[in-house]
């Protein structure tokens, strides 16, 4: 085995085949979650400083479909580019963490009123199958893709409130959130529960902004309770 093959067994571990239709090209949107959910199992060593080659080997596409993957989640600040420097995982510290969630709790209170204004019977319909999708993958303990699909559930509820600069605000925030969770918090399935979402859509539906604002505040604090515990970050997983 060479040195470059030696290099990416120790990055990259037990990736899952990709599944596509015959003869489609994998996309962005196609790596995109696969990449991050290897990132939040670990799959992807969360120091590990890996290049677009080794990505691109990795999951069968093109350097260029790699390199806007990574621009993705460097805009997302799950992953830190730097020029001509290996892409890295970001870490955040115990200061970052609060500053996150204390930015996700004053933007996500407003996202909520507005999106009991503005929601539609199939923007709900949504929430609920991303819900039932999180639901399953808890079940099967796949961590990884139910950390990042309850992230996406507070993203999808964002676009909710059509307020464009709110939704692109959170998007900074909340993908950040889930490598915070994955890289600290030992019991991540739970962490967002997702009973806490199906009572949030609940409000949303019957645009009962009132209650939509408590469940919301008080899953920010489920959140905020665990991440911030004084032992979380004196103690991170290897």
């Amino acid at each position: 085995m060479t040195a470059h093959a030696l290099h990416r067994k120790s990055v990259f571990t037990a990736l899952p085949a990709m599944r596509l239709v015959a003869g489609k090209k994998p996309s962005v949107e196609d790596i995109y979650p696969r990449l991050f959910d290897a990132i939040l199992e670990q799959r992807i060593a969360p120091a590990s400083r890996f290049t677009e080659e080794s990505l691109g080997e990795t999951f069968g596409v093109s350097r260029s479909v790699i390199r806007r993957v990574l621009a993705k989640l460097s805009h997302q600040q799950v992953i830190i580019l730097r020029p001509n420097q290996r892409a890295q995982v970001a870490a955040p510290d115990a200061l970052q963490t609060q500053q996150i969630l204390e930015a996700r709790r004053l933007t996500e209170i407003t996202v909520v009123q507005l999106a009991c204004a503005h929601a539609t019977p199939t923007q709900v319909r949504h929430l609920r199958e991303l819900i039932a999708r999180e639901r399953e993958c808890i079940d099967r303990d796949q961590r990884g893709p139910a950390i990042r699909l309850s992230g996406e559930f507070h993203l999808q509820l964002a676009a909710m409130a059509r307020n464009a600069p709110l939704a692109q605000f959170l998007n900074s925030l909340v993908p950040l959130t889930s490598l915070i969770i994955a890289q600290y918090e030992a019991h991540a399935c739970t962490y967002c529960a997702w009973q806490e979402h199906a009572a949030i859509v609940d409000a949303v539906e019957q645009q009962d902004a009132h209650s939509a604002v408590s469940l919301m505040t008080r899953h920010l604090d489920h959140l905020e309770t665990k991440l911030l515990n004084r032992d979380t970050f004196a103690k991170k997983p290897t």
